[in-house]
């Protein structure tokens, strides 16, 4: 959830506006000054604009000034780079967090294809070191001892048991100590699935959503894809017997041929995914529209989707066309139902004569008497007669 709210700021925050930077679109009539609309991004990229500056720039030398062509194409390059760096650096610290923290197999120090006999041999040589009546130091050397074996209990316990190392595999440590109620691989998949379900079906709906408000305009076919596979690779890793060969063949040998790194499990690997598609859409709403901008004017342009100005008023035109055809759809329907309504009417003049006047009474009573240009104006011509003035009297002394 608490990358699904990232992704909603990200999408609201202005793509680039830097303290002194005007940021336009083709469809605005002038600039929007975004001073007031700054991150922490946009003042590093002003940061390392001016730092790069005084690098490669000789002493002497102009500077390009705001406002130019030159200084905010340099901007828009910059802040690409930095909004890259950034991302990469999220990448990073998600797959440091899964590295970080042991799995059962790491604890037990068993590999991936462990099976039962050698798990349990396994726990027996740590039990003889690590259980609570082996320690003899102080009380919290016996307290971390104590809890430190019953992890390994636990671990030992699920890796067991078919199901529930089937569980922990694809769900995770939350899947075995808080889903009390499952017992079967049935269970598990089950109970998994109504979590999944949900997620990919808010998250479907609020990038359709949001598309329709113009928000995720740039890149909306690619976002549609990358949601699509997640969810097909999420689905895969979870339901069949065996890890998905993408993950065995491809990313655990590349990332075990780093010296200290453990192999991901399917719950580390689709949370890593996961971590990559939250990047992606960032991504998509962040550096996708700055890949087309028009920095010719001095001010970095962007236009919807990353398309150009041209098409930005082809869209335009082609939108008030289509509002044009609905008005007069409207307009055409609203005609029919006044007709079917005094159908009854049809031939007898007197009733169609005494049926307007009352339209006629209805809209100045209800419609221009109920107005506040209207209502204005009679207060102020019935402010201005004389107080007292008889019957008929004229003007206002």
């Amino acid at each position: 959830m608490s990358g699904f709210l990232s992704l909603i700021a990200w999408s609201f925050l202005p793509n680039v506006g830097p303290l002194h930077t005007r940021f336009t679109h083709p469809s605005l009539a002038r600039p929007v000054l975004l001073g007031d609309a700054t991150c922490t991004l946009q003042l590093v990229t002003g940061w390392m604009q001016t730092i790069l500056y005084s690098i490669l720039i000789r002493a002497g030398d102009p500077h390009p000034t705001p406002g130019t062509p030159r200084w905010a194409e340099h901007r828009r390059k910059i802040h690409i780079a930095v909004v890259t760096v950034y991302l990469l650096y999220t990448i990073y610290e998600a797959d440091h967090d899964i590295q970080s923290t042991p799995s059962f197999y790491s604890s037990l120090g068993v590999p991936l294809t462990a099976t039962e006999k050698e798990i349990k041999s396994r726990f027996r040589r740590l039990a003889a070191h690590f259980h609570p009546d082996k320690i003899k130091d102080s009380k919290i050397a016996a307290d971390d001892a104590n809890t430190y074996f019953v992890h390994l209990q636990l671990a030992q316990d699920t890796l067991t048991n078919g199901a529930k190392r089937f569980a922990y595999d694809r769900f995770g440590p939350e899947a075995v100590t808080g889903w009390q109620h499952c017992s079967s691989v049935a269970d598990y998949v089950y109970r998994g699935f109504k979590g999944i379900v949900p997620y990919y079906t808010l998250a479907a709906l609020s990038m359709y959503g949001f598309g329709l408000l113009g928000y995720l305009d740039w890149g909306k076919f690619e976002r549609w894809l990358v949601l699509a596979l997640l969810f097909l690779f999420e689905s895969h890793a979870v339901t069949r017997p065996y890890p998905p060969v993408l993950l065995t063949k491809f990313i655990n040998p590349f990332v075990t041929w780093f010296p200290g790194r453990q192999p991901y499990l399917q719950f580390q690997a689709i949370t890593l995914a996961k971590k990559l598609a939250l990047t992606l859409y960032l991504a998509f709403s962040q550096i996708g529209p700055l890949l087309t901008a028009d920095t010719t004017s001095g001010n970095i342009v962007v236009g919807r989707g990353g398309r150009g100005t041209g098409n930005e008023e082809q869209e335009l035109r082609k939108g008030l066309e289509r509002l044009e055809g609905t008005v007069r759809r409207l307009d055409t329907d609203a005609t029919n139902l006044l007709q079917l309504e005094l159908a009854p009417f049809a031939g007898d003049e007197k009733g169609m004569g005494e049926v307007w006047r009352r339209v006629r009474e209805w809209l100045v009573h209800n419609t221009i008497r109920s107005d506040p240009m209207v209502r204005d104006a009679m207060g102020r011509s019935l402010a201005r007669r004389r107080t007292g003035a008889p019957v008929g009297a004229r003007g206002t002394r």
